[in-house]
């Protein structure tokens, strides 16, 4: 049995206005980002930590037709690893 012979896993999100099924993206709207950064003796700047607060609405985008997918936002948050 070849790789491609197995069957998609059930749990596989896909557009169903256009059937992507692997390219998507988050809008949060309303977000407060604090980093910290150290200065190095050249003058440079690293950041050391990150901070973020999402104050509104998060939506999950299409990566290929925009589509509205926030419906399977909860879903998509769930198989983040």
């Amino acid at each position: 049995m070849q790789p491609s012979d197995l069957p998609a896993p059930a749990n596989r999100l896909s557009c169903p206005s256009c059937g992507n099924d692997s390219d998507f993206y988050e809008i949060a709207e309303d977000v407060v980002i604090t980093t910290h950064y150290i200065q190095n003796q050249d003058g440079s700047f690293t950041p050391e930590a990150d901070d973020s607060q999402i104050l509104g609405e998060i939506k999950l985008i299409c990566g290929q037709c925009q589509e509205d997918l926030s419906e399977f936002h909860q879903r998509f948050s769930e198989m983040l690893f």
